[in-house]
């Protein structure tokens, strides 16, 4: 697999980061069908940027019969732990990552189900006989936990589906019950593709977007911590380093002055179409800031624009995951981007 990196502009401030100044990205894909030997994928189009994910897909359908099947995007599972945020777009809501689809350009209803686990057991019915939501990141789950019945609380703590957390409110240490489920969503439909026939489908999101407050994997003045998953993971190779490294050494504090973000792509779960391949394949990568650095892995990328980068590949399989790490200068007046 080639590497490709884009190099910024270097002159940046900010502090090292702590580990629990970090926010865990949540991996996140595109649509699976029902498997079917008679609908092929004749293109994809995937566009990924830490403000929204697109991706355009053209099926066709290869026989003289409709065919009849699910079509599902599975939602990252979240998990409710009071020591740990991970990066939702939209905490409140059910829909928390913004999901909307069309289909041949008219918007689609997909049905939303949820299913909520506490040590792999299926607890939904638990909470919704005290109108609890199955949103663990959600006020209204928060509020409607602070009423329960001492005794369902109590068999609640031991079931491990809740637990008591003890925090500062600006008034003092207060203790309260806090989420410790697993939340498990999937948008679905059903969807015909006419005989012989193209069904172009589009859908959108945002992007969950880990971060942390500087470089995880370059400190003391070397690269160390993470550095040989990150090198593995994110394709890093001398262009990226260097620049992190004379990031650094113009510091007088000694540490490259980024904020580190992160986004995780699932390609690897599709396949259920006739060949398992896509016909056409366009990725493009949009780093949103000129003066960011962003590194991945891709074969034969190409710059397209100022903050865009392109992969193209026919009869393309879906063999790895898209892993993307972006470092924001800290500095406003960073200078512009190679």
């Amino acid at each position: 697999m080639l590497r490709y990196v884009l190099t910024a502009a270097l002159a940046l401030s900010a502090a090292p980061a702590l580990a629990n100044d970090s926010v865990a990205e949540l991996g996140t894909g595109g649509l699976i069908l029902s498997r079917s030997d008679a609908v092929a994928m004749q293109s994809e189009d995937l566009f990924i940027s830490p403000d929204k994910v697109t991706v355009d897909y053209v099926f066709h359908n290869n026989t003289d019969k409709d065919v009849d099947a699910i079509v599902a995007f599975p939602m990252p599972d979240i998990s409710g732990d009071p020591e740990e945020m991970p990066a939702i777009p939209e905490n409140q809501s059910d829909n928390f990552l913004g999901f909307e689809v069309t289909i041949d350009g008219v918007a689609a209803k997909p049905q939303l189900e949820q299913k909520v686990f506490a040590l792999g057991i299926d607890i939904g019915a638990d909470l919704k006989a005290q109108n609890v939501p199955f949103n663990p990141f959600g006020d209204a789950a928060k509020a409607a936990l602070a009423k329960l019945p001492q005794a369902v609380a109590e068999d609640w703590v031991n079931r491990g589906i809740i637990i008591e957390d003890t925090a500062d409110d600006g008034s003092g240490m207060k203790s309260s019950y806090a989420p410790f489920w697993q939340l498990r969503s999937t948008y679905w439909w059903r969807s015909t593709f006419p005989a012989n026939k193209d069904v172009h489908v589009s859908h959108r999101y945002k992007p969950s977007v880990g971060g942390t407050s500087s470089v995880s994997f370059f400190y003391d003045g070397q690269f160390q911590g993470q550095y040989a998953t990150y090198k593995t993971r994110y394709c890093m190779d001398d262009t990226f380093e260097n620049a992190v490294r004379k990031a650094a050494k113009d510091n007088p504090e000694g540490y490259p002055k980024y904020y580190e973000s992160r986004i995780a792509y699932i390609l690897t779960t599709g396949g259920n179409w006739a060949a398992g391949t896509i016909g056409k394949f366009k990725l493009t990568v949009d780093k949103g800031n000129p003066k960011d650095l962003v590194s991945f892995c891709g074969d034969n990328v190409k710059k397209v624009g100022p903050t865009s980068f392109e992969m193209t590949a026919n009869d393309f399989y879906p063999e790895h995951d898209i892993d993307i790490l972006l470092l924001e200068p800290s500095d406003s007046n960073g200078g512009d981007a190679n």
